[in-house]
This record gives structure tokens, sequence and C-alpha cells, in this order.
């Protein structure tokens, strides 16, 4: 198949010129809108790209401050780990109903992961706590353990684990840019820097 004959109109043609620039524009927004959505750091296990949304703030900034920040990033728990394809399947799945949503600007005040989500999410907790949850010793002290390890969520009873009890995007301090709180960069101005300096050293 030969390609020119095929997308472009003939060399003769008027709309040859028109064709050309038309795909230039398409795949030059198409690059320019990649680089502004930070397209390639999804691909990372790095959590600050969950933080490219700023709805996702809250959720970053609890986890920043949980028990399983030491432990385990959002790939960790958020995404399938049977293999490789999957992982990045689900992703890329999940990935675009997300920024669909964010781009329609339909996101809610309280977040409730979809049931494909909550099925990968209890999938890595047993994952990594696999432990705890076969432990036959726990039948004898707590009670009825062997139907809540397969019957019930995790988080039906461990509901604070890693994002707090409060779960809206109004309610987390610091949620407005998606900048880590535990920046250590400093966030005050340069002016305000000189100001504070000129005092202190009057003092």
């Amino acid at each position: 198949m030969n390609f020119k004959k095929e997308i472009l109109p003939s060399k003769k043609s008027k709309w040859r010129r028109i064709a050309v620039v038309s795909i230039g524009i398409i795949t030059g927004l198409g690059f320019f809108m990649a680089k502004e959505a930070s397209l390639v750091s999804y691909m990372s296990d790095d959590p600050l790209a969950c933080v490219n949304c700023h709805v996702m703030t809250p959720m970053y900034n609890s986890w920043m401050h949980s028990s399983h920040r030491e432990q385990a990033s959002c790939n960790d728990c958020h995404v399938p780990h049977d293999n490789v394809f999957n992982t990045y399947f689900f992703k890329a799945k999940d990935g675009l109903f997300h920024a669909s949503v964010f781009t329609a600007r339909e996101e809610p005040e309280v977040m409730f992961m979809r049931e494909a989500s909550q099925e990968v999410v209890q999938d890595n907790c047993v994952r990594c706590h696999i432990q705890q949850v076969t432990q036959v010793k726990y039948d004898g002290w707590l009670e009825n353990h062997a139907e809540s390890r397969t019957d019930r969520k995790c988080w039906s009873c461990h509901q604070e684990l890693p994002h707090g009890t409060v779960h809206g995007i109004s309610t987390i301090r610091n949620n407005i840019s998606p900048i880590p709180t535990d920046s250590t960069k400093t966030v005050i101005p340069e002016w305000l820097h000189k100001q504070i300096k000129e005092k202190q050293t009057k003092k």
C-alpha cells in the first residue's frame, strides 16, 4: 500500500497542501498534549505521576502520611501484578477513564473505586499480606476469620488505610496544587525570603 496515494490527494490537487498542513497540525497537537499531560510519567511507578491530575492530590497527601508509604506505591495497590501485559493494559484503561472524567470536570466530591478496581486492590491486599490472611491460628480468637478473609473486602475493616477517614476532594489541607506537601523545596517567594532574612539580621 502506497501511503501517499492512500492518504494524500495527488500533487496536482488543491487539497494536497491542506491535507499536509492538517496532518501536521493534528500530529503537533498530539505531541503537545502528550507533553502537557506528562504521558510518559504514567509508565513509571513514581507516585508523583498520579498527582498530574489535581483531584488526586488529597489521595497522594494522605498516602504520604500513611504507614504504607514506605512499603507500597500507588501501583502496588491499584494495578494488577499477575503479568506485565495486564498491568499496562489496566493502567491504560483506568487512566483513560480517569482522564476523560477529569477533562469533562465530572469528578465526584468523594471518589469510590469501580468494581474492577476493587478486585485489583483486594487481590493486592492479599498478595502483600498473605501470611496474615492465611494464618490458621487466628481462627481460634478472631470471630469468623475464615469467612471474613474470603467473603469480605479488606477495607470493610481497615478503611483508614492508607487514605485516612475523610475522602472528599475539598477536605484535605494543601490539596489545591499537585505539589507534594512534603516537598523539600521552599514555598516562600524569593522577595519574602529576603525580607525575613533582613529582619533577622537587624535583630
